[in-house]
């Protein structure tokens, strides 16, 4: 499956629950960082109201919606970064924010460019993800995910016991689409946002393997 036939041709929120357990990666300095993706919200072009196309909102800024599934919408908020993947055909401006990963590769350097910041804080949130793998710029907005050095790995995927959904995080305006459960994550996996410790579960939410 390439990237293309992935992130278009069937619902955004189905593309958002069949990102989780798959691992994400970005080479930084030709060392590769990533882990596992536990916790996404797909926003759903110009009738969601949280979307940054809601109403047909375009501009230079969020044009990375706009483009054909795959294509990175990387935008930032004050000085953080998010990582935002383009899901339909080109000007269907919906998308997939990746809200998480439970680390598997270049932990030390991540822990570095997070100040210290180990355990689940390490990258239990948008922000936290993107300043784990070093990334201070927009550059890579607007290109197609397989020229960048992001990567998503289509072929294999984490078992995983139970996906859960939930209200999208940060969205506050007191309206139906705020409510809407289209944050979706591995449930009892500590590196999802929020997670309370009594909610942890046993091997972090995935299927245990012999």
């Amino acid at each position: 499956m390439n990237y293309q036939n992935f992130f278009q041709n069937r619902p955004t929120t189905e593309i958002a629950q069949d990102l989780l357990g798959r691992t994400l990666t970005y080479e930084n300095n030709g060392e590769i960082l990533g882990g596992l993706i536990v916790e996404t919200e797909a926003y759903l072009g110009p009738k969601d109201y949280a979307a940054h196309s809601y109403n047909g909102r375009r501009s230079p800024a969020n044009e990375g919606l706009y483009c054909p599934g795959g294509y990175l919408y990387i935008y930032a908020q004050r000085q953080y970064f998010f990582f935002d993947i383009a899901t339909q055909e080109k000007d269907n401006p919906e998308g997939v924010l990746i809200r998480a990963i439970e680390p598997t590769l270049g932990i030390k350097t991540m822990i570095k460019n997070r100040s210290g910041k180990t355990g689940f804080l390490l990258t239990n949130g948008p922000v936290k993800m993107m300043q784990a793998f070093g990334v201070t710029s927009r550059k890579w907005d607007l290109h197609p995910i397989e020229k960048t050095p992001f990567s998503v790995d289509l072929t294999t995927k984490k078992a995983i016991k139970e996906i859960a959904s939930g209200p999208r995080i940060g969205v506050r305006q007191d309206n139906d689409w705020s409510k809407r459960p289209l944050r979706f994550y591995v449930a009892g996996n500590p590196y999802v946002s929020d997670m309370k410790k009594k909610n942890i579960q046993e091997n972090n939410g995935w299927v245990l393997t012999k």
